[in-house]
């Protein structure tokens, strides 16, 4: 069978549903993320896994949306400061560039919100990752509108490869070979092929911007393909990029991630991703309008992903689960108080040195900008659950360690509501 029929075969798969399995550990046979398997078959043989804490050990059954008993309920009604809580949180958060947002939704029926500058707009690095996985599943629907296990049997057995678009990052991807029981860590190459399932949580969970590229990439291809998207081969997909102009290119770019934001009610200001995350893919494809996000802009969207309104309920709660961390935890959600918590967290970093301006300078403690941006929807075991959109630019310091401690400040403000 030659490569191109393969491609075109393989998707006419079906995944392997088992009542257990998901994007948590114990998620392969549905998904068909290695990673997951590698760690499957450790903690099978009896090993101790100590590379994650409790809280990571979450199953499917587990994870659901906390607010779809208020499904119909505007965001904007949402999203009133509610007065002591508001108190209590502006206490704890320290001066100066910080801004963020933080909804307490123990008790959907009595949502508490906080905010200190929820709308001053910052560069949101990598957490606008989060936008192309929405671009992802907003045109899955469009493909399969009424089949929802299509979209999960497309996700599951679509191979596509790297070419230049996954190059020049140095964030390394796990890459395990079930007949081996090997696994490496390394950057992603050219040659590298993986399915699209693969490819997004190598975007998310260790935050790829590789992986971020080539998913954006089949974004764009999902819109201009639609219903042919399915059996686009490797080579026509490429061969797409070479024949269209560019300025068309650009500006479908920018409309495939950014428009399915509009339709939450997110504007521009609120929260908008310019372009790809690697230069390799500025091949073909420019840049446009910059990147930007606000807290406020952001809890917009977590807040309906709750509510199961991004997209559909399905699309809300898969998306959910890609964002559950079954991988190390660092910055925000490194703080020890949230251990046995299952958190689902996307955080982002941007920064820049001016030998002409003063102040040290140093990774993640740039001296002209230094942007440190964490997302958490934070479940703990007692039933308290809520969600935080922290984002700042404090110049010449590498911040993680601040978000970890203010972590641990606000888990202890919304313990005691």
């Amino acid at each position: 069978m030659t490569h191109k029929k393969y491609i075109a075969s393989v998707v006419l798969l079906s995944c392997i549903v088992l009542s257990f399995g998901f994007y948590p550990i114990d998620g392969y046979e549905r998904t068909q993320i290695k990673r997951l398997l590698a760690i499957q078959n450790a903690l099978d043989e009896g090993e101790k896994y100590t590379r994650i804490p409790a809280g990571a050990f979450a199953s499917i059954e587990d994870i659901k949306l906390n607010l779809l008993p208020i499904g119909d309920t505007h965001i904007d009604s949402i999203l009133k400061e509610d007065p002591e809580f508001s108190k209590a949180i502006k206490r704890i958060t320290p001066g100066g560039n910080y801004s963020l947002a933080v909804l307490d939704m123990t008790d959907p029926n009595n949502l508490k919100y906080a905010s200190h500058r929820e709308n001053i707009g910052y560069q949101p690095g990598s957490v606008g990752k989060i936008a192309v996985l929405n671009a992802v599943f907003y045109q899955l629907q469009k493909i399969y509108p009424d089949d929802f296990d299509a979209r999960i049997a497309l996700l599951c057995n679509k191979i596509v490869d790297s070419r230049y678009w996954g190059t020049g990052d140095h964030h390394t991807v796990p890459i395990y070979d079930p007949k081996t029981e090997k696994l490496t860590k390394r950057q992603v190459v050219a040659s590298d092929t993986f399915t699209l399932f693969e490819w997004l949580d190598h975007m998310v969970s260790v935050s790829n911007n590789g992986a971020a590229s080539v998913m954006y990439r089949e974004a764009m291809l999902m819109a201009a393909f639609g219903k042919d998207y399915p059996r686009l081969s490797l080579e026509d997909s490429e061969q797409y990029f070479v024949d269209t102009p560019r300025d068309s290119l650009t500006n479908l770019a920018e409309s495939v991630v950014n428009d399915p934001l509009r339709e939450l009610g997110i504007t521009e200001d609120d929260w908008r991703l310019g372009g790809m995350f690697t230069n390799p893919a500025g091949k073909y494809v420019g840049r446009k309008g910059g990147s930007i996000g606000s807290p406020k802009g952001l809890m917009k969207y977590l807040v309906q992903l709750e509510q199961g309104k991004v997209i559909d309920t399905a699309s809300s709660l898969e998306m959910k689960r890609l964002l559950y961390i079954t991988d190390r935890r660092i910055r925000y959600a490194q703080a020890r108080q949230l251990d046995s918590a299952r958190v689902y967290f996307k955080s982002g970093s941007f920064y820049s040195c001016d030998k002409s301006l003063p102040g040290s300078c140093g990774k993640y403690a740039g001296n002209k900008f230094n942007y440190m941006n964490s997302v958490i929807t934070v479940e703990h075991p007692d039933g308290k659950k809520y969600i935080v959109c922290l984002m700042t630019n404090v110049l010449s310091k590498n911040s993680a360690g601040a978000h970890m401690y203010l972590a641990s400040s606000i888990d202890k403000a919304v313990t005691a509501q």
